[in-house]
């Protein structure tokens, strides 16, 4: 199972992961407009860049062995993909009761208000390969795989 792993010693809070995540995630592929418009529209980065102090930690989805948030899931929203091992969410199924949200020891499952669903890291999995592994200048994150 791969997951991205936070190196919070490497970290310095540029949030550069951040606008990764939201560009990749959005309409127009467009850091700008993803920015400009679509964020103030609903989307939101998948990742989230913590600051405690002098130190910051990027955090995401670990697409946990056990993963709370699929125990929590009263529609099926949110299961197991077999063949990668991710957690995947399927929208069309979320009811918006925030279960998950609340079950997840993260923190990392985000609340979309204007859908009334949720919003979770599926790995970049329409890209290859995590926009905010490949755009960290420090390796404050890292793509493992743990088998």
């Amino acid at each position: 199972m791969k997951r991205v792993k936070p190196v919070k010693e490497n970290c310095i809070g540029c949030h550069l992961c951040e606008l990764a995540c939201l560009t990749a995630h959005s309409a127009s592929g467009d850091l700008i407009i993803a920015y400009t418009k679509e964020r103030p529209a609903g989307l939101s980065p998948c990742k989230t860049v913590i600051h405690r102090g002098d130190s910051a930690v990027a955090l995401s989805c670990q697409h946990c062995a056990d993963p709370k948030c699929v125990h929590a899931c009263i529609a099926g929203a949110l299961f197991r993909d077999p063949a990668s091992g991710r957690i995947e969410y399927d929208e069309a199924r979320c009811v918006g009761c925030w279960s998950c949200i609340m079950a997840c020891p993260f923190g990392s499952i985000g609340r979309d208000p204007a859908k009334g669903k949720i919003f979770k890291c599926d790995l970049c999995k329409d890209r290859g390969s995590p926009a905010c592994v490949e755009v960290c200048p420090n390796a404050a994150l890292v793509l493992e795989n743990d088998e």
